[in-house]
């Protein structure tokens, strides 16, 4: 065979689905010289597209012999084929692969589109794609070649947000079935409120939190000394308040889902927050999350001082505590989630293998590696590749109703 001379064979068949589909395709290319070298079968409400790439050493002959038998056999099912002969792959194209996830609520062809054309300019192709969640978002997958996660991650993370929609960029390969760390900021990301509103209310001192909050965001006071002063508003409450604020709290949707599924994955999981540990660390325990890193309140004779203790994690201790676990536990950098919202956590998401922007200020968008700007956490799991199909099977072995699933 010459060099000239065809190699492979794709044989695609379309038509209605039903048992014996694909037996009946490989039992005609039996009996003939082929090897398979790839094979892809999906149905979408009942329609079949099974498609079967074969390559000989042998004579263009044993291609024309197993392409005559695979004409019979669709004819014979009454379906439609489409065959095309080449020359071997582009192995060095195939080398560079990536993953891209395209979210969006609703999800408009618009965006699919956008992004596409993006890969396609870039000169990148889409190999594969596949649904992997209608719920709470509609999630796409892309599996591409060609083309460098450096090349493509910010502009399609600009182009999709020009059309609603959130996507994410990552490199292919065994990275992605390793184990991760996911390190989440709380406030108005793990869960839905301010914590130090909270405190203050109770305290009575909400009009002087906000002022001090109003100042620190303008730039007249950096996050410690914002902290400090917060703090020291809350002097003489009574530590049972601790208890009344962590009752109001209210999980972001999805929060449950997200712990529960990472800890059935045996993923490392933590808390990294500007917040306070008496608050937060409860309710991290209750969810299973065993790492907590925040500021703790001092309290004497059970009533709080206005001071804190210990070093405050301010943005540069989020980072400094995201490798720190990511070091306790040997998982490489690139193989850490970070997830936040605010300036406070911009050093996080840039240091983590993967910075995932929650709803985020535009200063926390711009740092991070993807955006999601939908109000339901669990969507990281399909930044991940994990399908929402995966997530509530394991749900209902574990005796948690659909409904359930979809509520926590």
């Amino acid at each position: 065979m010459t060099l000239e001379e065809p190699r492979t064979l794709l044989i695609t068949l379309n038509g209605r689905d039903r048992p014996g589909v694909t037996r009946s395709l490989f039992a005609a290319l039996a009996g003939h010289d082929v090897a398979v070298v790839d094979v892809e079968q999906m149905v979408v409400r009942g329609h079949l597209m099974l498609t079967v790439l074969v390559r000989t050493d042998d004579s263009p002959e044993s291609l024309r012999a197993a392409e005559a038998a695979a004409r019979a056999c669709a004819e014979s099912l009454a379906m439609e084929i489409q065959t095309q002969t080449g020359a071997d792959e582009d192995s060095e194209r195939r080398r560079n692969r990536v993953h891209v996830t395209l979210m969006g609520s609703p999800l408009r062809p618009s965006a699919v589109e956008a992004c596409a054309a993006l890969i396609a300019d870039r000169g990148g192709n889409i190999d594969r794609i596949r649904r992997i969640a209608s719920y709470p978002v509609t999630a796409l997958e892309f599996q591409g070649s060609g083309v460098s996660v450096e090349e493509i991650r910010r502009p399609l993370v600009d182009v999709a947000a020009q059309h609603g929609a959130d996507v994410a960029v990552q490199e292919a390969g065994l990275d992605r079935r390793g184990q991760y760390l996911v390190v989440m900021d709380v406030d108005s990301t793990f869960i839905q409120d301010e914590v130090i509103d909270l405190l203050a209310e109770e305290a009575g001192a909400l009009e002087a939190v906000a002022r001090i909050t109003e100042r620190a965001m303008a730039g007249e006071l950096d996050f410690e000394a914002s902290l400090r002063e917060r703090a020291a508003l809350l002097a003489g409450l009574p530590a049972e308040a601790l208890d009344r604020v962590r009752a109001r709290i209210t999980l972001t949707r999805g929060a449950r889902t997200l712990v529960r599924t990472l800890n059935r994955l045996g993923y490392r999981i933590a808390l990294v927050s500007g917040g306070f540990t008496e608050i937060i660390a409860p309710i991290a325990a209750d969810l299973g999350v065993a790492d907590v890193r925040a500021n703790t309140l001092e309290i004497v004779d059970g009533v709080l001082t206005g001071r804190i203790t210990g070093p405050v994690i301010d943005r540069l201790g989020k980072r400094t505590a995201l490798e720190a676990f990511a070091r306790q536990y040997a998982i490489p950098i690139r193989r850490t989630i970070a997830i936040g919202d605010g300036a406070n956590d911009i050093d996080m998401l840039e240091a983590a293998g993967l910075g995932v922007a929650f709803n985020a200020k535009p200063a926390a968008r711009a740092a991070a590696h993807a955006a999601v700007n939908v109000p339901y956490l669990d969507s990281v799991l399909f930044l991940m590749g994990i399908t929402r199909e995966e997530i509530e099977s394991a749900d209902a072995r574990d005796g948690i109703s659909h409904e359930e699933s979809r509520k926590s």
